[in-house]
């Protein structure tokens, strides 16, 4: 699975991820797109998955009909430490996750 993080997102929660290719925005150059922008960016790089803190992408975009998944990290701060702790959960919803599917993670 092909897996894109936000820059939100600390950049080292990326190798907690083996099994998937990851690539955060900063290192693709994608850094400052907002929601939409991303989205779209993403899905053109073919990645099925944009992994999150951001809490309002599902209310400022619609995700039914796109080619990508949004998982949102909800965790009580977005130190690698309270982030990682929600690696397993985020894993096991990246199982079966589809297209156009939202999953927030607490």
């Amino acid at each position: 699975m092909r897996v894109r993080f936000d820059e939100c997102v600390d950049q080292r929660l990326r190798l907690v991820f083996p099994s998937h290719e990851c690539q955060t925005a900063r290192f693709a150059r994608l850094a400052g797109l907002k929601n939409g922008r991303l989205l779209e960016a993403a899905e053109e790089g073919g990645f099925d998955v944009l992994i999150t803190v951001d809490q309002n992408i599902p209310d400022q975009q619609n995700l039914s009909g796109r080619k990508i998944a949004l998982v949102t990290l909800c965790a009580p701060a977005n130190r690698l430490r309270d982030l990682a702790l929600l690696v397993p959960a985020a894993a096991s919803a990246m199982a079966s996750i589809r297209p156009g599917d939202v999953v927030r993670i607490r």
